[in-house]
């Protein structure tokens, strides 16, 4: 028997396309014809170009691509402490945006929603990342933030530009799209 809301998809592996119940996608479902399971997920390396099956549930643990290395997914925008700043903005091999807000900054109300609007389409290429001000003094002296939102743009570690005034998600695209194209 057919039902209307039933999910059809298609194995990654041998291409058999399977009747999946919509109720029962959170089963953990099969591949009818090579048992390969149905939740994973191909995800192109954007360094090397490798592909790269990850599972589904799996997708905001950090994969790293199997044959170089480089971080696969971060398709959300990471939140920072003085703690992390040097593990997830200078550690890291590529450019990062990172967004320096307060909870009482009427922009930057507008701006943090944006932010993880655009992580996921962005994801592999620049690192999104944003800093409460008000919790992370330590961050907010060193690079001497003054107004909010700031976008501090750093590459492999070092700060290549600070912006301010920025609170359209068409501002912040024309900017990732530059750090892109200089990398």
């Amino acid at each position: 028997m057919i039902f209307q809301d039933d999910l059809i998809i298609r194995c990654l592996r041998c291409g058999q396309k399977n009747r999946i119940r919509s109720g029962h996608i959170s089963d953990k479902p099969i591949c009818g014809r090579c048992g390969a399971p149905l939740d994973e997920l191909v995800v192109r390396c954007l360094n090397c170009g490798t592909k790269n099956l990850v599972p589904e549930e799996r997708i905001h643990d950090r994969p790293i691509c199997g044959k170089c290395g480089a971080p696969l997914y971060q398709g959300f925008a990471v939140d920072i402490s003085d703690d992390t700043f040097r593990n997830e903005v200078i550690s890291f091999p590529g450019p990062v945006l990172m967004c320096c807000w307060a909870s009482w900054c009427v922009s930057s109300r507008i701006v943090v929603p944006i932010l993880d609007q655009l992580a996921p389409k962005y994801a592999g290429g620049v690192k999104i990342a944003k800093l409460n001000m008000d919790k992370n003094p330590i961050i907010v002296s060193q690079y001497k933030i003054k107004k909010t939102p700031a976008f501090l743009l750093f590459r492999n570690g070092k700060l290549e530009d600070t912006l301010t005034g920025i609170t359209t998600r068409e501002e912040l695209e024309k900017h990732i799209k530059l750090i892109l194209t200089n990398a």
